[in-house]
């Protein structure tokens, strides 16, 4: 058995450990690893406490007792790493920064099996990647939803991903988005509230519904195109599904491009018809992660990545500006 074992990592409790839960014991002497994977290791038997296994993550521990963690080797994953281009924006051995292109799925889903974001990690950070609650993968700390493009943090170990996430949960990381919306958007529109939740009759969309989660998003301003539309800039205090989307449909804002919250107005000039009728260069709605900022897990560095609207978005700008 214990030649299977990757490592393990055995300590001697403390006083001032004594009585604790066993898992929030673990959680401080093996802090590479998450509290989920940890539970996870003492419900699987792998937490031997003075020669017995504990399985009870609750389990009050006594000073003075030794404690042996076993940590099994990480599994492959199941979706296999294919050679898909990607743009690095910068990386090193916790964690990748990639600006995604639109139209790619960040996990694999029905109809998109090994063309993902998440098969194209596998394949370029390969051995790098130490696992995320045993599986050998990338973890991803926030999504982009598949024709949203930008700046997305993927974490490559335990320890990287649950600060990220804790991060993200406490509002330290900041996202700044850049969206095409319909319609003159007011200066005034600075704070959209509104809680979101599913729709009870279409389950893909999400709504403003009372039985939602609570969500903030705080809008600027950037260039308004007349009453044709408006580059707005979003901040996010909290990431629910579909929420940029969601915030400014509810003010009667859908974003250019998007079909599933929206549609086209009708009467708009016959130009910007015929740009968003062709399959190409716009066939998504134009919503870009523009800017990223959090704090390196590791080295403490607090990080800031920005990125250039991509060419469709711009040239979609450019066909408004003409109009205006």
């Amino acid at each position: 058995m214990l030649s299977l074992l990757q490592h393990a990592h055995s300590f001697t409790v403390l006083f001032s450990e004594e009585g604790l839960r066993l898992d929030k014991v673990l959680a401080g002497q093996v802090p590479t690893l998450s509290r989920t994977r940890l539970q996870d290791l003492v419900t699987h038997g792998h937490v031997v406490v003075e020669g017995k296994a504990i399985t009870d993550v609750a389990f009050r521990v006594r000073e003075g007792q030794e404690i042996t963690v076993a940590i099994p080797p990480v599994v492959d994953p199941v979706p296999l790493p294919r050679n898909i281009p990607l743009e690095i924006v910068y990386e090193d051995g916790d964690l990748i920064i990639i600006n995604k292109p639109a139209n790619m799925v960040t996990h694999p889903a029905p109809g998109h099996a090994d063309d993902t974001l998440v098969n194209a990690l596998l394949y370029h950070c390969g051995d790098s990647l130490s696992g995320i609650n045993g599986v050998r993968r990338p973890g991803i700390v926030h999504r982009l939803d598949k024709e949203t493009s930008g700046l997305l943090v993927v974490a490559k170990n335990d320890h990287t991903h649950q600060d990220l996430s804790e991060q993200l949960a406490s509002r330290e990381m900041k996202r700044v988005y850049q969206a095409v919306a319909w319609g003159m958007v007011s200066p005034k529109l600075d704070v959209i509230e509104g809680a979101i939740g599913r729709d009870s009759r279409i389950r893909q969309r999400m709504t403003i519904t009372a039985s939602g989660r609570f969500a903030r998003t705080h809008c600027r301003v950037l260039k308004s195109f007349g009453r044709l539309a408006t580059l707005v800039e979003c901040r996010l205090d909290t990431g629910r599904t579909h929420q940029i989307r969601v915030h400014l449909t509810s003010q009667g804002h859908s974003l250019v491009g998007d079909v599933f919250y929206g549609k086209t107005p009708r009467g708009i000039p016959e130009a910007l018809q015929a740009f968003l009728k062709n399959d190409w260069p716009f066939q998504r709605h134009a919503l870009h992660a523009k800017e990223l900022s959090f704090r390196h897990p590791t080295t403490g560095k607090d990080l800031h990545f920005s990125t250039e609207l991509p060419m469709d978005v711009r040239m979609l700008l450019n066909v408004l500006e003409s109009l205006h």
